[in-house]
């Protein structure tokens, strides 16, 4: 088949380098303009001389002209942040694609991956789906799932178990959307939830929260953008941790919640709402990650103020 790849970084990458391999023809691809670091995916087009766009817009009508010059039989979207208008996934022969890492319609919106930690879920997974102009919103072709371990981080999550199953899964739903085999399954809107991006607001520690939201903030904010607490004014960021429930009245008593309780070889441990919260790396605002036990916290610390 001839695809089209809409998309950036090294799930892009993938992704294109996924189809290549089994000796499709990448036809076009399209990335967002860089800001920082060169794009993974526009590296690996031009290596493999596909015709690669960086449109502003894919708005623009010569987004347009483009893909309709590519001539392909489907779009593949894999890791999109830039919108993508109904009239121009309708322009391959097949239509488009779209990855997206939840089990929609849960979790709609760019931070899906993290919301499914923080909020406790022991299963998520991804979805592939037929994109219409609301976010994430369009019919389902597919669903895959995956368990949250209570281990897992944001990076885990990503890197070990979706990111690698959600380039499989991209050229087996392009196979049935190319046989005419694919269904499309709408979405059962009074289950949808939508949630905005991680932000600052989103992943600060309120250490007066229960330890077990805690610790699901720090899983769901790990490696990005970071959990965080204060100390002096200044933030903190909270990595690598582990969870240790408060089973005895002895074992909290005359401690005071984000209050550093112990520093050893380990890490740094937490006073937390019902528990503690054994820190294994940090990061001051500005700075790299570090050991925790190499922060400077001395034991009787109080965080978050």
């Amino acid at each position: 088949m001839r695809v089209a790849i809409i998309g950036q970084q090294d799930f892009g990458k993938a992704t294109l380098e996924a189809f290549l391999a089994r000796g499709d023809t990448v036809a076009a691809v399209f990335c967002a303009p860089e800001k920082g670091r060169p794009d993974p995916l526009r590296l690996a087009g031009e290596a493999a001389g596909v015709p690669t766009h960086q449109f502003p817009k894919l708005t623009d009508l010569a987004a347009r002209d483009a893909l309709r010059a590519a001539n392909v039989d489907i779009g593949v979207m894999a890791y999109v942040t830039q919108l993508v208008p109904q009239d121009f996934c309708d322009i391959p022969k097949f239509g488009t694609i779209q990855f997206h890492p939840s089990l929609l319609p849960l979790h709609r919106g760019a931070s899906s991956m993290s919301w499914s930690i923080i909020l406790g879920r022991q299963e998520t997974g991804f979805s592939i789906f037929r994109p219409t102009d609301g976010l994430d919103e369009g019919p389902v072709i597919r669903t895959y799932r995956v368990p949250i371990e209570p281990e897992d981080t944001l990076g885990s999550l990503y890197f070990g178990k979706i990111f690698p199953m959600g380039v499989a899964g991209l050229l087996e739903v392009a196979d049935l959307v190319v046989r005419g085999t694919a269904p499309a399954i709408a979405q059962y809107e009074p289950n949808a939830g939508y949630e905005g991006i991680i932000r600052d607001a989103e992943s600060r520690i309120h250490w007066a929260s229960h330890v077990d939201l805690t610790f699901n903030l720090i899983r769901g904010c790990n490696p990005a953008p970071g959990a965080w607490t204060t100390l002096d004014g200044k933030k903190l960021f909270l990595f690598d941790c582990r969870k240790r429930i408060a089973r005895t009245f002895s074992s909290v008593r005359g401690k005071k919640i984000g209050q550093v309780v112990k520093v050893d070889a380990s890490g740094v441990t937490i006073h937390g709402q019902g528990g503690f919260l054994e820190v294994h790396r940090l990061r001051w605002d500005g700075g790299k990650k570090i050991a925790a036990v190499e922060a400077g916290l001395e034991v009787g610390t109080i965080l978050g103020g």
